[in-house]
């Protein structure tokens, strides 16, 4: 793979850069940590933006509150028009909304302190016997008492009395206003106290973890970077509040990904996340959850979605006592590897002639391709996801993409990418829905693909896309100079296995010439008919023998 350090430091450099010129980003005030971080311009549109108080809830059905900052619900309108997204946006997708809705409460910038008094009293008001309410706070507990953003609490005269039940009245500097400053642990105890005074129920998180490792050479997320999980965790066994170490879920998963993607799981600095961290974070909260033997979580636990949090595996079930377990051959890709697949005289995906190429003796093939899918919509589809949940060492996946990469990005079918192998990103603001969000290079989503694939100790190869029933000057159209360079080039960078499948066909058709070769394709110059499916297939085969791939093995 790309040197994981440099890719590193190159993605945190450039992600704030890579904003379209029509997006509009807010500045905030740049805190302790060197972070500018998106806080709020005024509570009315802060209130404008989070939803009213107990307005989710569905007949007498509880409510799950987040009450967070801008790693559960980044900036104001948290909406990721900066590339940044909080968990809570994805927290709901976990759970089941017949029976608990989730309201995201949580606002960027806010600490214990500044949202206990600026919007804790409206969250209350909805609050009702039997909800649950979820804390995660501490990230902006930090800078002056008494000016600036003032948003820390109260350390004690020797900065060691986070815990403690002191308190300090301070003068606002700018203002003049005065306000009782509570320490971190004053702050908890309060909102713990008013959440058992409704009758609901309290939950503490530890903070999401940051980028950063233990030394320059380790690949251990550095969890002492605060001193926050010692304390949240101390006021859970004080208070006897039900505790879920986010912190150490998420920091586990990140080291087990690697430096590479641990990166992309964070936009911009080091602390917010991108759309993929956010959605790994909303995981952790949940898996933490389901995982918890603590009795006051069971109830929530079967509010979760189980397939959310358990996902089926594509692999069929193989029958008790078969023998070796075999391994599965996995095919992604779009239209040319998965059609209609079923008339005769249709449109045939060449994955579906598989059988006549592998012995299934040896293999098991699972054909997870899908018609119109580019890389950047079967991953956001959540199609990749399925393949990736379901690896296991031994097992093969051949990543084929390309037709549809190519194209409209924010207009159209939006599904195209950046047409490049370096890479980039870019945020894009949807025609359609005026959804943000953030596109990659066709480079970077294969890479990502490949790097998946290893991660779980599986093989990935790379195979190119077929090639089109177009003739210019007499000879079957080749696309070497685009896609198969972008091939090229991320095959020099990764070491992954490559199957040059579009330039193995294209000089068979060659050799069949332009007449004899439109038998191959069926209603227009892209998709196959039955017979060029199963030619696609014979090149697969050709192409694995030819690489002398461990694949080869799995052949009829």
């Amino acid at each position: 793979m790309l040197c994981s350090r440099l890719f590193l430091s190159m993605f945190l450099l450039c992600a704030p850069a890579v904003l379209p010129a029509q997006v509009e980003q807010r500045q905030g005030l740049e805190d302790v940590n060197g972070v500018r971080d998106v806080t709020l311009d005024s509570l009315a549109k802060a209130s404008q933006a989070r939803p009213v108080s107990g307005s989710s809830r569905r007949g007498t059905h509880p409510v799950l509150f987040l009450v967070g900052n801008s790693t559960m619900r980044n900036g104001t309108l948290g909406n990721g028009n900066n590339g940044q997204w909080g968990w809570g946006y994805f927290a709901r997708n976990f759970f089941d909304e017949d029976k608990i809705t989730v309201e995201n409460h949580a606002l960027g910038g806010t600490s214990p302190r500044t949202f206990y008094r600026q919007l804790w009293p409206a969250v209350l008001t909805g609050v009702r016997a039997g909800d649950y309410v979820v804390l995660e706070l501490g990230h902006n507990d930090n800078g002056p008492l008494d000016s600036g953003r003032a948003r820390a609490s109260y350390r004690g005269d020797d900065g060691n009395g986070a815990l403690s039940d002191d308190s300090l009245l301070v003068r606002i500097a700018e203002t003049g206003r005065e306000e009782m400053v509570y320490t971190f642990g004053g702050y908890i105890r309060r909102f713990v106290a008013d959440i058992r005074a409704r009758g609901a129920h309290p939950i503490l998180l530890t903070l999401t973890p940051r980028l950063a490792y233990d030394t320059p050479d380790s690949t251990r997320i550095d969890r002492k970077l605060t001193t926050f999980t010692p304390w949240i965790l101390s006021l859970g066994r004080e208070l006897d509040v039900p505790c879920i170490d986010l912190n150490d879920l998420s920091a586990a998963k990140l080291e087990r990904y690697g430096t590479w993607k641990a990166a992309y799981h964070f936009f911009g600095d080091k602390i917010h996340s991108s759309a993929f961290g956010a959605r790994m974070n909303a995981e952790s909260f949940a898996e933490g959850i389901d995982a918890s033997s603590d009795s006051r979580l069971q109830a929530l636990k079967s509010m979760l979605l189980p397939a959310a949090v358990h996902p089926r595996s594509l692999k069929p079930a193989q029958a008790a006592g078969s023998g070796k377990k075999k391994p599965t051959v996995f095919l992604t890709g779009d239209s040319t590897v998965k059609n209609e697949d079923s008339d005769e005289n249709g449109m045939w995906g060449w994955g579906s002639q598989a059988y006549t190429v592998f012995d299934e003796r040896k293999c098991t093939v699972v054909n997870a391709a899908m018609a119109g899918r580019s890389t950047r919509t079967y991953l956001a589809e959540n199609r990749w996801d399925a393949v990736y949940r379901s690896l296991e060492p031994g097992d093969y996946v051949l990543i084929q993409f390309g037709h549809n990469d190519i194209g409209g990005i924010d207009r159209q079918k939006e599904r195209g990418v950046i047409a490049t192998a370096a890479d980039t990103c870019h945020v894009y603001k949807m025609e359609s829905d005026g959804r943000y969000e953030v596109i990659y290079s066709f480079g970077w989503y294969l890479k990502k693909f490949i790097q998946d694939v290893r991660e779980k100790g599986a093989t990935p190869i790379l195979v190119s896309l077929t090639p089109r029933n177009e003739w210019p000057g007499g000879h079957v159209e080749r696309r070497n100079d685009t896609y198969g360079k972008w091939y090229r080039d991320v095959v020099r960078e990764t070491g992954v296995a490559f199957l040059d499948l579009h330039n193995i066909t294209a000089d068979a058709l060659d050799r069949m010439g332009q007449e004899q070769a439109a038998a191959m394709y069926n209603r227009d110059h892209t998709h196959t008919s039955l017979a060029g499916a199963r030619l696609n297939a014979r090149s697969v085969a050709e192409g694995l023998r030819a690489m002398r791939s461990p694949l080869r093995r799995l052949l009829r």
